[in-house]
């Protein structure tokens, strides 16, 4: 039986000085590379636990090399242009494809298999799923039908991403299921309170 839903993963190559900027300037380029890679892991995993097809965006080029799996993770290049553009066209070609699309990010290390599952069992019952972020933007968008002005006119990277959002599916008439609000790793703090140790 073909897989009627989908996981977009959007990722930044992992290379020094590129990554996890913000909390570079705390910790150093070296130890918020060691973070990244660690966030990547655990995204990766929970990913791998889930019945559902995979699509893998880099951010600058296609790793064949790397940890995601060729065979489980199909490898895409994030297009050009801002987030919204990124990922308004990887939402247009997977929901041609699939009855179920969802994205998430590699920042967060609270997110789970069973949060995820539940926004797949939500699309049933409600045109999207959205998992907001306590900075104010939101860590996992799903919905059914491709939806471009979620995408658009919307000051990504501000507290009010999440917001106008939602504003958005409420005027277009769509039901949204909220997921629990989780935090991204951004800053030095973030990381701190969850205690893992990388090497």
């Amino acid at each position: 039986m073909p897989n009627h839903s989908v996981l977009l993963i959007f990722i930044r190559n992992p290379e020094l000085g590129k990554v996890k900027t913000r909390l570079a300037e705390t910790v150093g380029d070296e130890m918020a590379l060691k973070i990244y890679m660690a966030l990547m892991a655990h995204t990766r995993e929970l990913a791998l636990q889930l019945p559902v097809d995979r699509w893998l965006f880099y951010s600058h080029f296609i790793d064949k090399q790397d940890n995601w799996e060729n065979e489980k993770f199909s490898k895409k290049l994030q297009t050009q242009g801002d987030l919204g553009v990124k990922m308004q066209v990887a939402f247009q070609a997977a929901c041609a494809q699939y009855q179920k699309v969802m994205i998430i990010g590699s920042d967060c290390a609270s997110l789970t298999p069973q949060i995820i599952q539940e926004g797949f069992d939500a699309l049933d019952q409600h045109s999207f799923v959205l998992g907001p972020a306590i900075d104010g933007g939101y860590y996992l968008l799903g919905m059914r039908q491709f939806t471009p002005s979620l995408f658009q006119h919307i000051p990504w990277s501000t507290a009010q991403v999440a917001e106008l959002t939602l504003a958005e599916m409420e005027r277009l008439g769509g039901t949204c299921y909220l997921l629990p609000t989780l935090s991204d790793i951004d800053y030095a703090e973030d990381w701190e309170a969850y205690g893992w140790e990388v090497t």
